[in-house]
């Protein structure tokens, strides 16, 4: 099997002249002219622009390779190719959202003036903006199937499901199209194509980077995070992220980070130095979700095994793993949906522009204007309620483990099997299985706290179309603001060995 080259070892690479950015960039972009007919995950690429971006960049390299501070003092991400999901708007490039009703009576999408502020970073960074990757509609889904472009796919099963709603940038990072990407994560956006693609996926804490998304960030829900191959490169994309000027991270209480660099304190973990000390960690494994008794939720065969296997690899490393008894509110169901519609509700639609969206977001739409004020803050209300008995459950514990997904990658058209993806009558069932796929990550967003997943086996499903096996993974979840501890055991624990390496 081909070896992909790490973010971090990409970076080093540039700054060391063993390869150029232009080279680097082309490798990418003809990657994805190879690739991206099969597994959908770019919508828009702009070779010509990107080109020149990397010519620039070898400049910066070349003027500052024989002075070391000088190198010190280059962005991070100096040359490095990467893309954003079509959630976010991209000077020069045009944002679909994932919907028909940005189309002009020419079939054009408007092309955004400026870049938005993740974008900003990521330019500020050095980064080069090959293109945008495929979203659901509104990025609303926890898969990537619009009625605009072909659905994206799994690189490991091409007719399932890289997830969503960043499974563009998932389906690019574990293709090889890209060496890292980020997500953005209001419900498991993030961890969700992560764990469908056998990659690391983490959601900061509330607060501690900018966020910006498609839709409102109703809630809270929505931060931006890193979908990296390994933890040292989600800590590079972390320090990225942290550094955008004028943002300042929530401080919440958690035990201390010696630096401020996630790279770091995540390499000298790799080294045996772990941020909490000599201790064990104390870890709770739960399988309960705040979606039973609303939904049939079960933990399929695979997702146990995953389960089982990161439960040995955190005891091999000698920390303590007990069940956890974890008792959810009731109501979570009701008053997430609540939430979650409520943005669609907010979006400004011309007269009949309805008709254009799939039948999940027109049924959203009409959910959330038939809403009142009083239901919705009693919602609101209600989540609060369920976000701090959660965290005191938590507390209990140093981290939280459980599936990552409740089964393996789900096939493309699953979620709306039998009928139209305009058609309204499937909502209901699209919403259920996208829950029933995802029972461990949306509350996760509700209660504000950091959560990591990481891949642990590759397996052959029992049942479905599978051509081989695929990767099924753990979810941990942290205490406030703990993401280093989370990237330090993420990158002490090892990564399951792909199949088709063999």
């Amino acid at each position: 099997m081909e070896h992909y080259p790490s973010l971090t070892e990409t970076v080093l690479a540039l700054r060391n002249g063993q390869v150029t950015s232009e080279d680097t960039v082309k490798s990418s972009l003809d990657r994805i002219e190879e690739l991206n007919d099969t597994l959908g995950a770019f919508i828009h690429v702009d070779r010509e622009v990107a080109m020149k971006w990397a010519r620039e960049a070898d400049e910066q390299l070349a003027e500052a390779a024989s002075d070391p501070s000088a190198q010190a003092e280059l962005p991070a991400l100096l040359g490095v190719p990467t893309a954003l999901k079509d959630g976010h708007e991209v000077a020069g490039m045009p944002t679909t959202f994932g919907t028909l009703i940005n189309q002009d009576e020419d079939g054009e999408f408007p092309i955004a003036a400026d870049s938005d502020p993740l974008a900003r970073t990521l330019e500020t960074a050095g980064a080069i903006m090959l293109g945008k990757t495929q979203v659901p509609e509104f990025l609303l889904n926890c898969y990537s199937e619009n009625r605009i472009f072909p659905p994206a796919r799994n690189p490991h099963s091409p007719e399932h499901s890289p997830g969503g709603s960043s499974g563009g940038q998932a389906a690019a990072v574990a293709s090889g199209m890209l060496a890292g990407a980020i997500g953005s994560d209001g419900g498991g956006s993030v961890r969700i194509p992560a764990a469908a693609c056998g990659l690391i996926g983490l959601k900061p804490n509330r607060g501690r980077v900018p966020s910006s998304d498609a839709l409102n960030n109703v809630g809270q829900l929505s931060v931006n995070g890193p979908i990296t191959r390994t933890a040292l490169d989600a800590a590079l994309l972390m320090d990225v992220l942290c550094s955008t000027p004028g943002h300042t991270a929530i401080d919440r209480p958690v035990k201390a980070v010696p630096e401020r660099s996630f790279t770091s304190v995540v390499s000298r973990a790799l080294a045996g130095d772990a941020p909490w000390g000599d201790r064990p960690l104390r870890i709770g494994v739960s399988t309960a979700s705040p979606f039973e008794g609303s939904y049939d939720i079960s933990v399929s065969p695979e997702a146990e095994l995953a389960l089982s296997e990161g439960v040995r690899q955190l005891q091999s490393l000698g920390h303590e793993v007990e069940e956890a008894q974890i008792n959810y509110l009731p109501g979570y169901a009701e008053n997430f949906f609540k939430l979650w519609t409520t943005a669609v509700g907010q979006i400004p639609l011309a007269d009949g522009q309805d008709s254009h969206l799939t039948g999940l977001a027109r049924h959203f739409r009409e959910a959330a204007l038939n809403r009142s004020a009083v239901e919705l803050a009693d919602a609101v209300s209600a989540i609060r309620v369920f976000e701090a008995d959660t965290i005191a459950q938590y507390a209990r514990y140093d981290m939280i483990l459980t599936p990552a997904l409740a089964m393996p990658p789900r096939p493309i058209g699953w979620y709306f099997e039998g009928y139209d993806m305009a058609d309204p009558r499937s909502a209901e069932r699209d919403y259920e299985r996208q829950c029933q796929y995802t029972p461990y990550t949306s509350f996760i967003n509700v209660v504000g706290l950091p959560a990591i997943t990481v891949p642990t086996v590759w397996t052959q499903p029992e049942s479905g179309d599978y051509p081989g096996k695929v990767p099924m993974g753990v979810q941990l979840v942290g205490a406030a603001s703990s993401e280093a501890w989370l990237l330090s055991l993420a990158a002490q624990l090892n990564p399951p060995t792909d199949p088709r390496a063999a």
